[in-house]
Parts: C-alpha cells; structure tokens; sequence
C-alpha cells in the first residue's frame, strides 16, 4: 500500500480522479471510461496502469455478454483517507488506512449503533432503506467533521500559544525543531536517529539536546505542579507526563 507522498501523487491528476469516481460505482473496461471522459483509450490505458500498479485498482478479464471477445474490466480494490491540514502553527499530514465491513462497528456513534441492525446480514439492501440510511450517515459525518474542526483549532492555538515559549527558551534552531518534533507526537519518545538525519546533526548532539530538554521539562512540571521531582540525571523523560 502506497503512503501519503505517493498517493497524493497520483491523485493530483484530474483523469485519474474522474476514472476512481465511475470504478467505485461499478467495474469499467478501457473503452468505456474512454468514452464517458472522452480521453483516448491509449491515454486511458495507462493512468490504469499507474492505479493497479500503486494498488489503487486491481483488474480481471471477463468474457463478454454478447459473444464478443473478453475484456478487461477494472475496480477500486482499497479503502483508505488522506487528511492534510495547514495553516500557522499547523501542518499536519496523514494517510490512513479504513477498516472494511463491520469490524468499524464498535467505534460507532452510540446514535449509529442502530444502523448495523438495519443493515442486517443480508447480501443486497433496498435502495428505498439505503437512501434512509446514508441521509443518516451523512449527516453524521458532517457532525464529525464539525467536531474534528473545532479540535484541530484548538491546538492550532495552543500551539500558537506555545511557540513564543519555545523561540524565548531554546536559542539555537536545532533546539527549536527538536521541541517542536516533541510537541508533534507528545504521547510516543522520539526517534532520535530520525531526528538528528533530518536535520543533519550528530546523534550524539541530539542526545545532549534532548537532556537538556528532559532537565527543563522535570523542571517546569515540578513548577506547575507545585511538586519535588527527584531522580538520577540519567533518568529518562517519563512520556506520561505530556498525556
């Protein structure tokens, strides 16, 4: 499965979108999405082969219906999101993987719960109970996306809250990145050796950073906390902290 670089390299074609939006609906063959985006089957042909071989679709012969010769018929074959947000003091990129079927059902809104049973386990669905169901299910989304919104706005400001505390504590620019990268993923240790190739640095001046970045935080959390924190210098960062 390709990752986000990737994906948003080849969705940046406007053929390729406009082929993905007809092979959701149902398989095509080459002469017929050339014909409904009025590209030629040659040009068609291959933005195809650039979606099979990222794993975008996947294909099969089939024979044909009325006694002509087999042809080559292609699908979506994989479920996934591209999240990007920007803006000052935000930049976050993703691509994720969605779980297929009904392994989603356990994260579902409890008022969505209900959906599942109306689903039922049938194979087909009237198109009458579909249209009802995805009214709901859109809705839902948008709720979602309201939601998710207003979160990323919120740390979009604490860390523009943030940033002045950084520029006014760590004077070199490594120790500002390094703080930043913190911040970026607080809930996992950072990857040092990642780190320090990307901003070009000797692990070992990485290292000598990041204690003194480890001494400055047991510092200001004994501050903020109005508690004694006690330990050896050599005593790791305790990443429960920045939970």
């Amino acid at each position: 499965m390709v990752g986000f670089d990737e994906s948003l390299s080849i969705l940046e074609n406007s053929t390729r979108r406009s082929i993905l939006r007809h092979l959701v609906k149902e398989p095509h063959y080459p002469l017929q999405l050339s014909e409904l985006l009025d590209v030629s089957q040659q040009a068609v042909v291959k933005h195809l082969k650039v979606l099979e071989e990222a794993g975008f679709v996947d294909s099969e012969i089939k024979k044909s219906d009325k006694g002509g010769p087999p042809k080559k018929v292609y699908r979506v074959n994989q479920s996934f999101s591209i999240r990007l947000d920007l803006g000052p003091d935000l930049f976050r990129a993703e691509h994720r993987k969605m779980p297929r079927g009904m392994r989603l059902s356990g994260s579902l809104p409890s008022d969505l719960e209900n959906v599942v049973g109306r689903i039922g386990t049938s194979k087909t669905l009237p198109m009458v109970d579909a249209m009802g169901i995805l009214s709901e299910l859109d809705a839902a989304l948008e709720s979602v996306d309201r939601q998710r919104d207003s979160i990323i706005a919120l740390h979009q400001q604490v860390m523009h809250k943030v940033s002045p505390s950084v520029d006014e504590s760590f004077e070199s620019y490594e120790e500002r990145q390094l703080a930043h990268a913190m911040m970026r993923h607080p809930r996992r240790p950072l990857d040092l050796d990642a780190f320090s190739q990307g901003m070009r640095i000797q692990s070992m001046h990485a290292e000598e950073m990041m204690d003194t970045l480890r001494e400055r935080l047991m510092r200001d959390f004994a501050t903020s906390s109005g508690s004694f924190v006690a330990g050896r210098d050599s005593m790791p960062l305790p990443w429960w902290m920045a939970k």
